[in-house]
């Protein structure tokens, strides 16, 4: 579900209001459930009414959404230089950045459970995409479905791996971890180019 955005996002105000829902929602996530906080608690929060509210978000799960999408952008995709394809180099530093993404998660969300599964399912869909995004830089046009498949591989197998390894107490260093998957998956993704090497395709 998409977040419905004034006629003006750019507008130093709304920018600031939005910012004030989200900072609002994040306390709220701190304390409650989320499948019992309501739009009245948010409101009230940021100190602002329910039609300011709904001049930028359609409901709470656009706000969840929203604000999942902004932590993502933050820990992962600053960290990843989306200009080049993708080597082995740049899915370490994703994974990396993924771990750090999980430990932020369970720390702003005190009721972590209750949103497990649409933060699964919201960034599954933004690792396939920024994965998508990177491996069709290296391939050529009979490559997409190929590249579209690895995408949503790489992206499945990194985010359970990643989850895994936080629920599991994160035993070892992210970056042990990263190399680890790197192996792996670079045994059987022709995608991926040496550690370093931006030229060309592997055949």
């Amino acid at each position: 579900m998409a977040s419905v955005l004034p006629p003006n996002p750019k507008d130093p105000r709304v920018i600031r209001t939005r910012q004030l829902i989200l900072d609002a929602f994040i306390r709220q996530l701190n304390s409650k459930d989320f499948n019992s906080i309501t739009i009245s608690d948010i409101t009230s929060s940021a100190t602002i009414n329910r039609a300011t509210f709904y001049a930028h978000f359609p409901d709470k799960y656009a706000l969840l959404e929203a604000m999942l999408s902004e932590a993502f952008s933050q820990l992962v995709l600053d960290k990843i230089g989306a200009e080049a394809p993708l080597t082995e180099e740049s899915l370490q530093k994703l994974i990396i950045a993924l771990c750090a993404y999980h430990e932020s998660s369970r720390h702003c969300v005190k009721k972590y459970d209750s949103v497990a599964l649409m933060i699964e399912e919201n960034i599954k869909l933004q690792l396939e995409s920024l994965l998508l995004q990177l491996l069709t830089r290296a391939a050529d046009t009979a490559d997409l479905k190929e590249a579209a498949t690895a995408a949503t591989m790489i992206s499945w197998s990194v985010y359970g791996l990643t989850y895994r390894w936080n629920m599991e107490g994160r035993k070892e260093s992210p970056a042990a971890l990263a190399q680890r998957i790197v192996q792996l998956i670079a045994g059987g993704v022709r995608f991926l180019h040496p550690l370093g090497n931006h030229a060309g395709m592997e055949r």
